[in-house]
């Protein structure tokens, strides 16, 4: 695929990275000299220099024959003008755009065909918001993904010494849970994958991935480690544009029908931010002017007796030093936004419960439009080294290497497994674990984990159809 990128940020490389190792053909176009030469350096790619609105910079990039634009920008104006310069002028079929201002989301029509032709807009703010707020319904969990419409989770959680099936062989898990339909998809120890077979023993501190059907993840997590108390009392250092987020939609439950009754705080260093964020949010949220780091304003707000403490400031080091703190003086768990992929993989695990990074959950919902095939949903995993795919199978037992064969019989790469299909569509849906000899049918959504994204193209063409299907 032929893909033009605009945008060397954190965004575009994670992006570029996680796309140049799959046999795509890439072009980066950044304003920075020094950000394009170091992409270059890295990586097997083109690198322009360039205002990415300018046509003629598009077309030396190749738009004339592109498949896909990726605006990435800092600046909005830029990613939405140059969607439309390349839908208009080069007919670039796919275009995707990441927008932070929120108000456009009031007004559809100014993004699409009438508008700026953006195929698909990326809000990345509201993605990360999402992602917290699943981490507080779920406080056990590292990280939390739904597929079918809700109607199937993965889960990754960290085992624990005492819990039930840990110290077990996976094969245990059907005798503990008779009841219960679920598929231990993937187990990283040491940081490294581990072959899931029944005999796999299941040690502490495991990073365990897990699906099941969404009513039934609570009892499976039982199973691998012990339940935290539900969140309610939460800080939040930053009052940036994800702190605002995530106070609102705990002080309001405006997408959330799994709790209310939040406590919460928000500490933001700038005064007329606070102010700013006293008139967006009601009197129930506790607007604080002062310094994450300053360990007396910690202690007088009770970090203590927090649920959660959310390091969501702009500065990686402000992040890291105030989880750290707040986990010294009590806070049940921390959560940091941390930018730098070097960073969060030495805070994730570590004192800090989870590190979450803002590209990698920007590249999440860029996937499902990059992959091939018709996938429904894509979301990167383990700081972008692993993928889970919800991919549609099509065809019959003629043109397809998928459709009419048992599990056992499909040709996955080592590391790639089929965990869960989902069958059926609407009310009709069910969600049935893959077991060895479960058949595939046409239509179904199979939840495919892969453990080394660079197995990505081999598995996408496992589920191509063959020309006689058309």
């Amino acid at each position: 695929m032929k893909i033009i990128i605009l945008g060397a940020g954190r965004v575009g490389t994670s992006v570029a990275e996680s796309l140049v190792s799959e046999a795509n053909d890439i072009t980066v176009i950044d304003s920075d000299p020094g950000r394009v030469a170091d992409l270059q350096s890295r990586y097997d790619l083109r690198g322009l220099v360039g205002n990415a609105t300018q046509p003629s910079l598009l077309k030396d990039a190749g738009a004339d024959d592109a498949d896909m634009l990726i605006a990435v920008t800092a600046i909005d104006e830029v990613n939405l003008v140059a969607c439309k310069i390349a839908a208009d002028v080069y007919n670039v079929p796919t275009r995707i755009a990441r927008v932070r201002n929120t108000e456009l989301q009031k007004h559809p029509s100014l993004l699409g065909d009438e508008g700026f032709r953006v195929s698909h807009i990326i809000w990345p703010e509201q993605s990360v918001t999402d992602l917290l707020l699943r981490l507080i319904e779920f406080p056990e969990a590292l990280q939390v993904l739904d597929f079918a419409d809700g109607r199937a989770s993965l889960l990754a959680v960290r085992t624990f010494a005492g819990g039930p099936l840990v110290s077990h062989p996976i094969q245990d898990l059907r005798k503990h849970l008779p009841a219960v339909d679920t598929r231990i998809v993937a187990i990283f120890r040491n940081d490294r994958s581990i072959q899931c077979e029944g005999t796999t023993m299941i040690q502490p501190g495991d990073e365990v991935f897990f699906l099941a059907a969404s009513q039934n993840i609570r009892t499976v997590m039982r199973e691998l480690r012990r339940m935290d108390k539900p969140v309610r009392r939460v800080i939040i250092a930053g009052g940036g544009n994800i702190g605002l987020r995530l106070a609102r939609a705990l002080d309001t439950g405006e997408g959330i029908d799994w709790g209310a009754g939040f406590n919460v705080k928000i500490i933001e260093f700038s005064k007329r931010r606070c102010e700013y964020l006293a008139a967006q949010l009601s009197n129930r949220v506790l607007v604080l002017n002062g310094d994450a780091t300053d360990e007396d304003l910690l202690n007088e707000e009770g970090v203590a007796e927090c649920d959660l403490f959310a390091a969501l400031t702009n500065d990686d080091e402000n992040n890291i030093m105030s989880a750290l703190l707040a986990k010294r003086m009590g806070a049940r768990r921390t959560i940091a936004l941390i930018n730098r992929k070097s960073y969060g993989e030495l805070m994730q695990g570590g004192q800090i419960d989870i590190a979450i990074s803002p590209s990698h959950a920007t590249l999440s919902n860029l996937l499902k439009h990059v992959r091939r095939g018709d996938v429904v949903a894509a979301h990167s995993l383990r700081r972008g080294a692993a993928e889970a795919l919800e991919i549609i199978a099509h065809g019959d037992s003629k043109s397809s290497k998928v459709v009419g064969r048992r599990v056992e019989q499909i040709e996955l790469p080592k590391g790639a497994t089929i965990g869960a299909v989902i069958r059926g569509d609407g009310a009709e849906a069910r969600v049935l674990m893959a077991h060895h000899d479960t058949v595939i049918e046409a239509e179904d959504h199979l939840i495919v984990f892969v453990a080394n994204k660079r197995m990505i193209a081999r598995v996408e063409k496992v589920f191509q159809v063959g020309v006689g299907f058309f």
